[in-house]
């Protein structure tokens, strides 16, 4: 297979086989006939083509079920590499993955303001030719580059068409890339591409529906139905920090008043502690408040809790429009786990509509900061494994 043409193989049967063996390696051709309702003849064929394309591979025999002992198959993980790129707003960080998600390589550098289009995407093309050319990875191996973006994208286009916090607009990511590297290039939203790579690599296999929120020094979310990103009609799917909490509240950067990005961001928390506790420190941070409140002063517990509450109220309005199965949260804002998660679920049980609703499952990222750059992976794997 030639560098950047897999998508040339693409076919809805071929992914539905690539994807179950994914999920369920190591498989059989027989259980996966079965299992997906395809003719045995059909699973033989892809498989052999899938073979011949390196991206599949035997492995020992299988358990006898009375007759020969089957032929395994596994996704050949080592065959083919993805680069992920979590770009902006305060960093870009790049890693190279196999197959299965595992880094084998990553760079990063800082970002600093102001800074102009043009340095944005230099920057991105710095670490990515620090991977690819300090990597022991074949560049022809190499299927594609996976972008997570702050700020609005246009998917279609690979652009970023508002960066807020850089002061961006209408950065050219996917055309610059794409002519720099002669590879396909994905970008997306970092809230749905963090969203993305909690589907694929949090461990939520469990579920056909979910959420994931990152809070930060914004608040986005990214909803995933059935492995796929739902963007909307408009493509403002997850613009959950921008739903109204307060119709008095304080002006946020969208204009509007009393948006749960007011309450619930890094700077938001700081700012509630400055109103309610006298004689804090000018240069107190949201992790400032955490400590203080593990060392047992009350009041900053209680300014967490609070913040929690307020979150409760978010997600209690998001389990009623959207109903999914389980709610991931990340973001530096989560290190406050402790004080947050226990008042953001006895708030939903409080408010949620049917007994059902307040059994919907909140976690917190067990990812880590690497969901986005994971999910800026999945965002090639998708292209291969998921059917179009």
């Amino acid at each position: 297979m030639q560098r950047g043409t897999f998508q040339l193989m693409k076919s809805v049967n071929k992914s539905i086989i690539l994807n179950k063996i994914r999920q369920s390696e190591p498989i059989s051709r027989a259980q996966i006939a079965k299992e997906t309702e395809l003719t045995p003849p059909t699973v033989s064929s892809i498989v052999k083509e899938l073979m011949g394309q390196g991206i599949v591979r035997e492995s020992n025999l299988g358990v006898s079920q009375g007759g020969r002992k089957p032929t395994m198959l596994l996704i050949n993980r080592d065959a083919f590499h993805v680069i992920g790129v979590d770009a902006g707003p305060e960093s870009i960080a790049c890693i190279l993955t196999d197959l299965s998600g595992k880094v084998l390589d990553q760079s990063a550098s800082s970002i600093k303001t102001p800074i102009t289009n043009e340095q944005f995407i230099s920057i991105i093309k710095e670490n990515i030719h620090t991977i690819m050319q300090g990597s022991a990875a074949n560049p022809d191996t190499i299927m594609g580059i996976g972008v997570g973006m702050h700020g609005v994208v246009d998917v279609e286009t690979g652009t970023a068409l508002i960066a807020p916090n850089l002061n961006l607009r209408n950065v050219p990511i996917k055309v610059e890339l794409e002519k720099e590297f002669n590879l396909m290039v994905k970008v997306e939203n970092d809230a749905r591409t963090m969203a993305l790579g909690e589907s694929w690599f949090g461990g939520h296999d469990d579920v056909d529906s979910m959420v994931a929120v990152n809070f930060g020094r914004g608040v986005g979310a990214g909803v995933v139905i059935k492995g796929k990103l739902y963007h909307g009609a408009q493509d403002l799917a997850g613009e959950l920090g921008h739903m109204t909490i307060d119709i008095n509240g304080e002006i946020c950067e969208c204009g509007n008043r009393g948006c749960l990005q007011t309450f619930a961001t890094g700077d938001a928390i700081v700012g509630r502690a400055r109103q309610e506790i006298r004689d804090i420190p000018d240069d107190l941070t949201a992790e400032e408040i955490f400590c203080r409140a593990q060392a047992g002063n009350h009041a900053y517990s209680n300014v967490l809790t609070e913040t929690g509450k307020i979150i409760g109220v978010g997600l209690t309005n998001l389990i009623h429009l959207v109903n999914p199965g389980k709610i991931v949260l990340g973001g530096g804002v989560m290190k406050s786990e402790k004080y947050l998660l226990p008042a953001i679920k006895q708030t939903i049980d409080q408010r949620a509509l049917t007994p059902d609703a307040k059994r919907t499952e909140v976690a917190v990222t067990k990812l880590g900061g690497d969901s986005t750059l994971l999910g800026a992976v999945s965002l090639l794997l998708i292209e291969l494994f998921a059917p179009v």
